[in-house]
């Protein structure tokens, strides 16, 4: 078998690209890379984010490409994960920045702390801390353990 994966990045699509990279500064600390805007009619075609060591790209809605947001197409079943030093101040910081909070902070049998919240813009995160070295053997030995109480 070949691998053909060098590595893999998530692509964003949604309504408002510039509103977005906005938020996506102030709520996570995004960089942003670069973009490009449509002559057309101004919507970014493509633009590039980095949060911490990932590169993220985002694009305004092109329902002739079939691009299409979240907002668009009633919701996303995918959820972000963010490693973060801090959930708590992670999720202000979100909060403050205009997400929506869809799970307060708490501590984990997993061995993080984890928040999950809503942006504007229809995409899920989750915001995690390692607040404790777990094995996979005992995360699953907790989770069992839960699971029958």
């Amino acid at each position: 078998m070949i691998t053909i994966a060098r590595k893999v990045s998530a692509y964003f699509v949604v309504k408002n690209a510039a509103q977005a990279i906005e938020f996506y500064r102030q709520a996570f600390g995004a960089e942003e890379i670069f973009r490009m805007t449509d002559p057309s009619d101004g919507r970014i075609g493509h633009a590039e984010l980095r949060f911490g060591e990932t590169a993220m790209m985002l694009a305004d809605e092109y329902p002739d490409f079939g691009a299409l947001s979240p907002d668009t197409i009633g919701g996303s079943p995918v959820t972000f994960h963010i490693d973060t030093g801090s959930t708590d101040a992670a999720v202000a910081q979100a909060v403050s920045a205009g997400a929506t909070l869809l799970r307060p902070a708490a501590d984990q049998s997993f061995g993080e702390r984890v928040a999950q919240v809503l942006d504007p813009y229809g995409h899920r995160w989750m915001l995690s801390q390692t607040i404790e070295q777990v094995t996979p053997e005992e995360m699953q030995k907790r989770w069992n353990a839960g699971a029958s109480a």
